[in-house]
């Protein structure tokens, strides 16, 4: 994919899930997807590997939860994988403290090369599985705690509260949409409430998409 065409593609998608992004992101999404696809050449680190895939399904999906995170001055995304959502969100947002956590250490290693690679501040990738322990697993609490299909709602939901500060949001990346009420009785189940949820659509290939905002108490 030529310069030319990743910009038209990234503004368009961008058009389409209602986002902006500084001029500065494009080129520093394409040089996180040549890091990306040149790492996957030699570890597994993604089954996604054309061009224009990784840009919809892997940065545009990220960034479409933009609003979810603006504001907040620390995000933890477990189960990072390759770095998603938590790259492409510290690009847009570079005064966002985050951590990126997963078990699978060559993906960490890929996340610290990556950020090192484009000069990012202020990232962390950790080697850890997170199991409701942060203490011990070394992993910090963040205002805003995120995961993009890392594991079904309801466990997801049992795990998030211990790594979100006081007064924090729990944001969480799903496919198929979920109804208001399965929302409200997962949120009710772990003491938690629903503070927004809305879904959409990627803007090339149509995947279904929802993000759902929780927070204590």
């Amino acid at each position: 994919m030529d310069n030319a065409r990743f910009a038209d593609q990234l503004a368009s998608g961008c058009s389409a899930l209602g986002v902006t992004v500084g001029e500065d992101v494009g080129p520093r999404l394409q040089r996180l997807m040549a890091e990306l696809l040149k790492w996957n050449a030699k570890v597994n680190l993604t089954a996604i590997t054309a061009p224009e895939e990784v840009l919809e399904k892997h940065f545009l999906d990220s960034l479409a939860v933009l609003p979810e995170v603006t504001g907040a001055t620390t995000l933890l995304d477990l189960g990072a994988g390759a770095g998603f959502p938590g790259l492409p969100l510290k690009l847009v947002l570079p005064t966002l403290g985050v951590t990126l956590v997963d078990a699978v250490g060559k993906k960490v290693a890929f996340i610290k090369a990556a950020a090192a690679s484009l000069g990012m501040t202020g990232v962390r990738g950790l080697h850890a599985r997170a199991e409701g322990k942060p203490e011990t697993e070394g992993i910090p609490r963040a205002q805003v705690l995120i995961a993009r299909a890392f594991m079904d709602l309801p466990d997801w939901l049992a795990l998030a509260p211990a790594y979100v500060e006081e007064g924090g949001r729990v944001v969480a990346m799903l496919g198929k949409a979920q109804t208001d009420a399965e929302l409200q009785a997962r949120a009710a189940e772990r003491n938690l409430r629903v503070v927004s949820a809305r879904s959409y659509r990627l803007p090339f290939s149509g995947a279904e998409r929802q993000v759902a905002v929780f927070a204590k108490g």
